[in-house]
């Protein structure tokens, strides 16, 4: 049985498709679900040059936290209107496919849910992807959502 599963978001149409796989299995299983969003630092000198740039009610853009906390909360808003009840979230640094395996296996997860846009030919064997690695890595079941 899945007491606690994790799905991830970019805010991609990709991740929305793997979030909405989670929130119904969350629902339909009575299960808690952890949402992550994995974010890149930026540069010190590049962020002042940008807030000099961006209006004050769009500053939170400037820093990928605050946008990955935005997405995490979207996220979450969505779960509770469809009646998930126990939701976590969490803003990691770093490369995503670390970011859910680290999660994953803090917080002992039984399935996490990822999204995959599939791809054909030479692409499929070139291109890493976060689905890839995190199949071959994780400390639980995987489900991956196809979405094209």
């Amino acid at each position: 049985m899945f007491v606690k599963l994790l799905a991830a978001t970019d805010g991609s149409e990709v991740a929305n498709a793997a979030i909405d796989h989670a929130i119904e299995l969350a629902r339909d299983l009575q299960a808690q679900l952890l949402i992550v969003s994995a974010y890149e630092p930026v540069a010190y000198v590049r962020s002042r040059e940008q807030l000099l740039e961006v209006p004050a009610d769009r500053l939170w853009t400037v820093n990928p936290r605050d946008k990955a906390l935005a997405l995490l909360d979207r996220a979450a808003e969505r779960a509770r209107e469809a009646g998930v009840s126990a939701i976590e979230t969490h803003a990691r640094e770093g490369d995503a496919a670390d970011a859910i395996l680290d999660v994953a296996e803090e917080h002992d997860c039984d399935l996490i849910v990822v999204g995959h846009r599939g791809m054909t030919g030479a692409k499929r064997f070139l291109l890493g992807s976060v689905p890839n690695k995190i199949s071959h890595h994780a400390p639980c079941s995987v489900l991956i959502v196809r979405t094209g």
